[in-house]
């Protein structure tokens, strides 16, 4: 079975990344015993990665580069915001185990957007944030090996993610 579209893939992989100055250091390593499994055509890995595994079989190998601006963008100085403290609360209290230096957490902006920030600092002005992916501004180089192909189930088609290796419900 070959890598198409509506097809559970899992790949095990080792990425690479090249801010340009520095060379190539190692960002993360999925290895074959608990591959990263995602739903082809559903818009979840970057574009230009699984364009580079269309057609492969279980066993084959890939490298695949992905340029800054194809992968996370630049890094954008206007993602660094300042929150006020006052939208940490939790049923009016401050909740201390939220605001720590280098913990991400899950927001929302105004339209809703879900959004990813990791906490810089925190001082008397605010909730120092960085929205930047932390691979924005880094070319990416990804090697590695595809584990599986599947059929994906019709439900996972429909909600557009993997209910599992296997295709079992979550």
């Amino acid at each position: 079975m070959k890598v198409d579209k509506n097809m559970v893939v899992g790949v095990a992989y080792t990425l690479q990344v090249d801010d340009g100055e520095n060379g190539k250091t190692t960002w993360e390593v999925v290895g074959k015993e608990k591959p990263y499994h995602f739903l082809t055509g559903a818009d979840n890995v970057l574009p230009l990665f699984e364009a580079g595994l269309w057609g492969k079989s279980i066993g084959e190998s890939f490298e695949i580069f992905i340029d800054y601006e194809e992968g996370y963008g630049d890094y954008d100085e206007s993602k660094r915001v300042i929150v006020p403290k006052s939208n940490f609360k939790e049923e009016g209290k401050k909740n201390k185990d939220l605001l720590k230096v280098g913990k991400v957490i899950p927001m929302q902006d105004d339209q809703g957007n879900q959004l990813r920030g990791e906490i810089l600092k925190v001082d008397y002005q605010g909730v120092h944030m960085d929205f930047n992916s932390p691979l924005a501004g880094y070319d990416l180089y990804f090697s590695g090996e595809i584990v599986s192909v599947r059929a994906a189930e019709p439900e996972e088609i429909d909600h557009g993610h993997v209910h599992g290796p296997e295709g079992h419900a979550h």
